[in-house]
């Protein structure tokens, strides 16, 4: 066997930190990699599964997908600057949904002759950066660059504290390729077992109890949330609470799956009159709970902000009032007010749960004629697409929206169910990550909702190729209405009264579509459009049974 290199050690170390794949779109800095992934293979050493993915975007999403299932971290690494350019939108995605991973590319390698690894291709000089971590700096809670080839172990303990820590997000790590092909002696032992665990955060008594009082006093609470649910826990928990204290919920811009929108305490995914009318907001895990030049609460009202990181430091202007201020997971918060709220009388309870059980009842009727209302039109809508997604989702399949999704009209109850694009909006996300989700639960059935445009920015060649040759049928449904919908609907705002009105707002949001099933088609896959509202439901359950029995689908569903 040839004497030992520092990427060995590297391996090995991700897979001491349960890392189980590297998610890999290589360049010319990877043969230290590829070389030790060999040994590993002939000596049969416990290393993660290499994966190949041929783009970086897609590469970052799946990893990301994977990890809001499992919540374990995973490896993903790169090409040097291009390469890591081609990630970025992607990560920002995951640093606002503080997702932990470990994203690593090579370096341009810096000496130009004379060492192991040394440049020995042109673009090698053009290549190189002043500071190649800079770019994605902000993104990431801590950045190095491995500088020896014993390192390698210490620097992947080092790099995974910190992505592990709360709250979570992404670290990167550059690794010269003459550092890791460094000869290293004997094998470096990885340190996970005896380094610090960083515990998550916890509410202090007092705050709890002043919660449980203002809860108890309320006589309209409302609870606002975003990112609750990314621990499945935490909707178990809010489920009792909010309907044994007739507590309003309101998932808005939700990332995860909050509450069950067949529960009486669901009052749909935005916070309307129930904001303007409450005497306390209690807001989970909410980057934005409400958007003041549109709607606010009162005055008088009371705001509490919880979370990991309550006042979301990472964001450079966020003003949101707030009279309790609580550092803590969403689940400790819920499972101590539960314990507080039991021992105090609640007197506005019973008729606030008539009042909103009967608004619910309302609500539901009203979403549920809306949509079949839109079944008997010319084109398919919004509320009808989703109202037919009844049909093939069940108790273990997994959505992923990029937009497109609403439970209003297609009710999801398990936690852990539901998976929505970040705050940020790095359009592209929706796909890959619905590759991710498979690879960490294959047995379910896995549906992304995208827009057209979330289609086309996902790099849907790639997606559609890994799909194919790693073994991952995933359904993909295009909510196709030719245009940038967000871009059209800002224009629209602001401009309402024009001369962009004129144009209903579509110069620059117009994306005349070409036929999308057909490059799922390319790829042996299932591929149908639909134009037509009583077409749909079929086409659903073909795409569906296609996935299930292990081929990959889209349905292109050309809308108003």
């Amino acid at each position: 066997m040839p004497d030992r290199i520092a990427a060995e050690d590297y391996l090995e170390a991700l897979a001491a930190h349960d890392i189980e794949h590297l998610f890999v779109n290589p360049g010319t800095d990877f043969p230290p990699i590829v070389e030790a992934f060999s040994r590993a293979a002939r000596a049969n050493r416990k290393v993660p599964r290499p994966m190949l993915v041929p783009h970086e975007s897609v590469a970052v999403a799946m990893a990301h997908g994977y990890t809001a299932v499992t919540g374990r971290p995973q490896a993903i690494m790169l090409h040097t600057n291009v390469g890591t350019a081609n990630a970025i939108n992607m990560l920002i995605n995951a640093s606002r949904d503080r997702v932990p991973m470990l994203l690593t590319s090579g370096r341009t390698p810096y000496t130009e002759s004379g060492a192991e690894g040394s440049r020995s291709a042109h673009i090698q000089w053009a290549q190189e950066m002043f500071d190649q971590a800079g770019m994605l700096r902000e993104l990431v809670k801590w950045d190095y660059e491995m500088r020896r080839g014993d390192q390698a172990a210490s620097a992947v303990d080092r790099a995974m504290e910190i992505a592990s820590a709360s709250p979570q997000g992404p670290v990167y790590l550059s690794l010269p390729r003459e550092v890791l092909s460094e000869r290293v002696a004997g094998r470096a032992e990885s340190t996970c077992d005896r380094r610090a665990v960083s515990r998550p955060p916890v509410a202090r008594a007092d705050d709890i109890e002043t919660l449980a009082d203002w809860i108890a006093e309320a006589r309209n609470p409302l609870v606002i949330t975003a990112m609750l649910g990314k621990d499945p826990r935490e909707s178990v928990v809010l489920a009792r609470l909010a309907e044994r204290y007739a507590l309003p919920v309101i998932p808005y811009f939700t990332r995860f799956f909050a509450v069950a929108a067949d529960h009486p305490m669901f009052q749909g995914s935005s916070p309307g009159a129930l904001l303007e009318d409450a005497d306390l907001v209690v807001v989970f895990e909410t980057d934005v709970p409400w958007v003041p030049s549109r709607q606010s609460p009162r005055s008088s009202a009371r705001i509490v902000q919880i979370g990991e990181d309550p006042l979301h430091v990472r964001l450079p202007m966020r003003s949101f009032p707030s009279d309790l201020t609580i550092t803590a997971t969403c689940l400790s918060v819920l499972e101590a007010l539960e314990i507080a709220l039991a021992a105090r009388p609640a007197p506005h309870v019973a008729a606030r749960d008539a009042r909103l059980r009967d608004r619910s009842s309302r609500l539901h009727d009203g979403w549920k004629g809306e949509a079949e209302q839109a079944g008997k039109a010319e084109v398919v809508t919004l509320p009808w697409l989703n109202h037919c997604l009844r049909d093939v989702i069940d108790a273990d399949t997994k959505v992923v929206s990029e937009y497109s999704f609403r439970q209003e009209y297609c009710a999801l109850t398990a936690p852990g169910s539901l998976f929505a694009l970040s705050s940020a909006g790095g359009l592209g996300w929706g796909f890959p990550a619905s590759l991710g989700i498979k690879l960490a639960s294959p047995g379910s059935l896995v549906l992304s909702v995208l827009g057209d445009g979330a289609y086309m920015f996902s790099n849907p060649t790639a997606c559609h190729y890994v799909s194919q040759m790693q073994n991952l049928p995933v359904l993909t449904i295009i909510y196709n209405n030719g245009l940038y919908g967000a871009v059209r609907q800002a224009t629209l705002d602001m401009y309402g009264h024009g001369l962009a009105a004129e144009a209903d707002g579509r110069l620059l949001a117009d994306l005349p579509a070409p036929s999308f099933e057909k490059i799922v088609a390319a790829h042996d896959g299932h591929g149908e459009r639909v134009d037509k509202p009583a077409d749909l439901p079929a086409a659903l359950q073909r795409a569906a049974s296609a996935v299930r029995a292990g081929t990959q689908a889209l349905v292109n569903v050309v809308c108003n």
